[in-house]
């Protein structure tokens, strides 16, 4: 299958943080974004409430704590063992490429 590049900008302060979370998941950037990607299209939404509040969450554990609840209760049809070993295989393909073309 053919693919793209998409680039988006963020806060580089958002960037370190994210970069530091998907590695304690073991997952690249490109993996999580795939994933989310993926989630958005099979649902034909986001897969997470979006809603604003006075405060924000103090730490980043509490922030993925209630985005995860949300998912759980949106009764959306999660991504299965099989699609995220794809993507995380994937994702792995694609650095080991880019790492021999670099050679």
């Amino acid at each position: 299958m053919a693919q793209t590049a998409v680039t988006v900008r963020i806060d580089s302060e958002m960037k370190s943080k994210f970069d530091s979370l998907c590695n304690q998941f073991g997952m690249s950037v490109n993996t999580a974004f795939n994933i989310f990607v993926n989630a958005v299209v099979r649902s034909r939404s986001i897969p997470f409430a979006i809603k604003g509040s006075g405060a924000e969450p103090s730490n980043t554990l509490e922030l993925f704590m209630k985005q995860r609840k949300a998912v759980e209760a949106s009764m959306e049809s999660e991504m299965t063992l099989e699609e995220i070993n794809a993507e995380i295989r994937a994702a792995r393909e694609n650095r080991r490429k880019k790492q021999q073309a670099a050679e």
